[in-house]
């Protein structure tokens, strides 16, 4: 019987398609430092960003011929040393596009209106006087859109934002363009498409009033001191990626400056431990890596992991 270690949890949709295909699903959390010692007697490790697959993980686990992350990011992952071991490793990129990019327009708009100043203000605060305070938000429509990674994320952004009337802009080194269709809900034969080329770095930099990043994380930041220098003076930054894309350091001394007018995060370098004057700057929402924690995505994401895992093993179990 093929054993599954979900480590970090599995959604019922998914665990009750590996119970149907006669698979033992373990949800027993194995603290970290306990893994390495257990790891052995399961062929599947499934986790999210929590659990950390490392060399040491991936030399004990000798059984193991999947390691599986729910999820779009392989950064907790020792990819490299799974590979050589001839272990398959997968994610499951397209379950939880949708849910990331909405999270990501919902800092836009957040920003956009200064909710979480006001929100954060209102509990104590005198009503008329906040009213008159964040009387000067703005519309986004006619408002530039800088989409850095142009993959699933990045189109699912796209489609949200011309939709709300955006100029939509992109950048990524892998993708020269890509057709965004928006299609209305309750009219099947109402339909737009808008093709979009991928442009330069540099470019999108100098020209976004908003910039979202949907790139991997991993390495040095892709975004100091020097590309802020090339933004728009008050442009808003988000980050639903990963932590560690942004130097946050740099970042602080742009939102201080005035150069970035507001920054949108779901994700941090030090996580789960952020850094407090990120936590409590007011030009900054913040949400703790939710990105992907919808209910609809997460059961996506389990079916595409138990499915994906079926489809591996077959009738070998």
């Amino acid at each position: 019987m093929v054993k599954i270690l979900a480590n970090d949890g599995i959604h019922p949709d998914g665990k009750l398609l590996l119970e149907e295909a006669n698979y033992l699903v373990d949800e027993h959390k194995i603290a970290q430092d306990e893994l390495a010692s257990r790891i052995a007697e399961y062929d599947v490790l499934i986790v999210r960003s929590a659990t950390k697959v490392t060399k040491a993980v991936i030399d004990a686990g000798k059984n193991l011929k999947i390691i599986a992350r729910g999820g779009v990011g392989l950064d907790n992952i020792d990819l490299e040393h799974a590979q050589s071991k001839g272990i398959q490793v997968f994610n499951t990129p397209r379950a939880s596009s949708r849910a990331v990019a909405e999270l990501a327009m919902a800092h836009l708009f957040g920003l956009s209106r200064m909710l979480q100043r006001s929100n954060r203000e209102m509990a104590s605060g005198d009503f008329k006087s906040l009213k008159k305070k964040y009387e000067t938000g703005f519309q986004v429509k006619g408002k530039t859109l800088g989409i850095i990674g142009f993959g699933r994320i990045g189109q699912e952004v796209a489609q949200i934002a011309l939709g709300a009337g955006m100029r939509v802009r992109a950048h990524d080194p892998f993708v020269t363009e890509a057709e965004i269709g928006i299609q209305l809900a309750d009219f099947d034969d109402v339909k737009m498409c808008v093709k979009i080329r991928t442009e330069s770095l540099d470019k999108l930099l100098r020209e976004s009033d908003f910039i979202t990043i949907h790139i991997p994380g991993g390495g040095k930041p892709s975004f100091s001191v020097e590309e802020f220098a090339k933004m728009k003076t008050g442009v808003f930054l988000i980050n639903t990626a990963r932590g560690g894309v942004i130097d946050e350091e740099a970042l602080l001394e742009a939102l201080n400056s005035g150069k970035v007018a507001g920054a949108g995060l779901d994700v941090f370098e030090n996580e789960p431990t952020p850094r407090e004057a990120l936590m409590k700057h007011p030009l900054v929402s913040c949400t703790p890596h939710i990105g992907a924690s919808t209910v609809e995505a997460q059961s996506y994401i389990g079916m595409e992991l138990a499915d994906k895992i079926i489809a591996f093993f077959g009738d070998d179990k």
